[in-house]
C-alpha cells in the first residue's frame, strides 16, 4: 500500500482531513527540557488523536534539545497510533548519498511514515525519500512564507511565438513535476493555505496528488476558501495542519474536533451546492458529476474498449471517440457543463475550438458560458477572406483552446500557430480526456499548460472500481500506456 492510499484510509476512517501539528513552542512548556517537550506532545496526542487524520511533529522543537531532543522525538513518534501516519516536518534537501541518511534517519531511526523535503537539489536527490512506497514525502511547492515570491514565482520558459512573457512560475512547474515523478503513490506538495490563486493553480495541475496547506490559524489562512480551491473532485487530497490552534487552546480535544467538523461542514457544503468552483472562480466539479458522466460516456459509446488501429499506427486497446457527442444534445450540454470549473480559473476573453471533435463541445461552452467563440481551420481559404481563423476577434485576444482529447499534443501545436499568426495570444489548453501520452510535457516544454476534466487513469480507476470494465480489459489500456508514454 502506498503513502498516501494508507492515508487516505485514515481520512474515511476519522472522517477527517485535520493534521495535528506537534510543535513545542518554549513559550508552551513549563521547562525548557526535552522531557517537556516530549509530554507537552504526548498529551496532545492522547487528547486529539480520534479526530487526527495525521500527526505532524517539528523536528526543529526537538534538535535544540540535542540527542536528548532526538529522543523525546522518536518516542513522541511512536506513541501515535499505527493507524494514523506521521509526518516529520523537517524539510530535508541535499545530494543523494546524504539524502540517502536523511531518508534513513527519519523513516527508520525516528520511525515516521513521511517527511517534507525540500526539491530544490532535483529529482536524484528525491529518490531515497520516495523509493519506497510506504514512505511519503511532501515536496515544498508553493510555502506561506512572504518571502517565497523571491524564487517561487519566478516564471520559467517563454513563448515559442516570442512575445516576452514567460508561462509558467516555478512553483507550477514543480506541481507538474510531481505528478511525473509520484510512481509509487507517495508523493504530494506542500501550498499555503495563505496562497488561495497558487493552491488553485496546483490542483489544477496535479489533480491526483495530496497536498499539505499550511498557514489555516495563526498566519490567517481562509479554511474554507483552502478548501474550495484546494480538495480533489471526491473531496479529499487536501490535509490542513493546525499546531497552535490547537495546542493553545483551552481544551485541546474540544478544538480538534471543532476544526473537524468545521472541516467536514465546508466539504459537505461544496457538494451541496454542486461544484467546488462556486467561490473565488477556482476549483473543480464535484465527484458524483464526473462519475456520473464518465459512465454517460461509456454507456454512450464514446469510449470502446477492444482493440483499435489508431491514426499513428499503434494497435490500442481503447478507443475514444468524441465526435458522437454531436448527436446526443444532453449528454453533449453536460460535457460542456464539466469544463466550466476549469475554464474559470483561467485568464482569457476567447474560447477557440479545434475541428473538429471540439467545434461542438466548444459551441456549447460559448452558450453556457458566454464567451465568444473562433476556431482556427483544419485548411485556409482558398478564396473570399482566406481566413486561417474563423470568428470575430482583434489582434491581442487571449484564447483558451478547447480539445477533446490529449494524446502527444501534434494537433494542439498545429492549431496555436496558426492562432498565434493571426495574432493571438495562447497559454492554456482544456480537454475533456488526457490519456496521457506525453501531451501534458510536450505542452509545457512549449511554455503551454494542459487542463484535463479527466486523464485516462481517472476514468479507468472509477470504471473498475465500480466493475463497470473488466479488470483485464483496463489492465490492458494501463499497460499500452505504460509501453507508449
Amino acid at each position: 500500500m502506498g503513502f498516501f492510499s494508507r492515508l487516505e484510509a485514515r481520512a474515511r476512517q476519522a472522517n477527517s482531513l485535520l493534521c495535528v501539528g506537534l510543535d513545542p513552542h518554549p513559550e508552551d512548556l513549563l521547562e525548557l527540557t526535552p522531557q517537556a517537550a516530549r509530554s507537552f506532545c504526548l498529551d496532545l496526542i492522547e487528547k486529539t488523536a480520534e479526530f487526527a487524520a495525521a500527526f505532524k511533529p517539528n523536528a526543529a522543537f526537538f534538535e535544540v534539545f540535542g540527542a536528548q531532543g532526538i529522543d523525546a522525538l522518536q518516542e513522541v513518534i511512536a506513541a501515535v497510533p499505527d493507524e494514523i501516519p506521521v509526518i516529520l516536518d523537517a524539510k530535508r534537501g541535499d545530494i543523494a548519498s546524504t539524502a540517502r541518511m536523511y531518508a534513513a534517519a527519519a523513516f527508520q531511526t525516528l520511525g515516521a511514515d513521511a517527511l517534507t523535503v525540500n526539491p530544490y537539489l532535483g529529482y536524484d536527490s528525491l529518490v531515497p525519500f520516495i523509493e519506497e512506497p510506504q514512505k511519503g514525502v511532501f515536496l515544498l511547492c508553493k510555502t506561506s512564507n512572504p518571502g517565497a515570491a523571491d524564487l517561487q514565482d519566478l516564471y520559467v520558459g517563454e513563448r515559442p511565438s516570442g512575445i516576452d512573457k514567460a508561462q509558467r512560475q516555478v512553483y507550477e512547474h514543480l506541481a507538474a513535476l510531481a505528478r511525473e515523478w509520484n510512481l509509487n503513490d507517495n508523493l504530494g506538495l506542500v501550498v499555503g493555505a495563505t496562497q488561495v490563486q497558487a493552491l488553485a493553480r496546483v490542483r489544477r495541475l496535479a489533480q491526483e496528488l495530496w497536498i499539505l496547506a499550511p498557514g489555516v490559524g495563526a498566519q490567517g489562512g481562509n479554511l474554507s476558501v483552502a478548501l474550495q480551491v484546494g480538495l480533489r473532485a471526491d473531496g479529499l487530497g487536501l490535509l490542513i495542519p493546525v499546531s497552535r490552534g490547537i495546542a493553545r487552546a483551552s481544551d485541546p480535544r474540544q478544538a480538534a474536533q471543532e476544526l473537524r467538523d468545521m472541516i467536514n461542514r465546508a466539504r459537505n457544503g461544496l457538494k451541496k451546492r454542486g461544484a467546488h468552483a462556486e467561490g473565488p472562480s477556482e476549483g473543480g466539479a464535484p465527484v458524483d458529476f464526473l462519475t456520473s458522466l464518465a459512465d454517460r460516456l461509456l454507456d454512450a459509446g464514446c469510449i470502446k474498449f477492444g482493440q483499435f488501429r489508431l491514426k499513428s499506427g499503434l494497435n490500442s486497446p481503447i478507443y475514444i471517440d468524441l465526435r458522437l457527442l454531436a448527436g446526443d444534445p444532453e449528454l453533449l450540454a453536460r460535457v460542456a457543463a464539466a469544463y466550466l470549473p476549469v475554464l474559470k480559473g483561467l485568464d482569457f476573453n476567447r474560447l477557440a475550438a479545434l475541428p473538429y471533435a471540439a467545434l461542438p463541445i466548444g459551441t456549447a461552452l460559448s452558450l453556457q458560458g458566454g464567451w465568444p467563440l473562433v476556431y482556427p481551420r483544419k485548411e485556409a481559404k482558398s478564396y473570399g477572406t482566406q481566413a486561417k481563423v474563423e470568428g470575430f476577434f482583434k489582434p491581442g485576444d487571449r484564447v483558451v483552446v478547447i480539445d477533446d482529447l490529449a494524446t502527444t499534443g501534434g494537433s494542439k501545436f498545429e492549431a496555436i500557430e496558426k492562432l498565434t499568426q493571426a495574432g493571438l495570444e495562447v497559454e492554456d489548453v482544456v480537454v475533456l480526456v488526457d490519456r496521457q501520452s506525453g501531451a501534458t510535457q510536450a505542452l509545457a516544454a512549449a511554455g503551454y499548460r494542459l487542463w484535463a476534466v479527466f486523464t485516462l487513469d481517472q476514468l479507468l480507476d472509477h470504471w473498475e472500481r465500480t466493475a463497470r470494465v473488466p479488470m483485464q480489459q483496463t489492465d490492458a489500456v494501463r499497460q499500452f500506456l505504460a509501453e507508449n508514454r
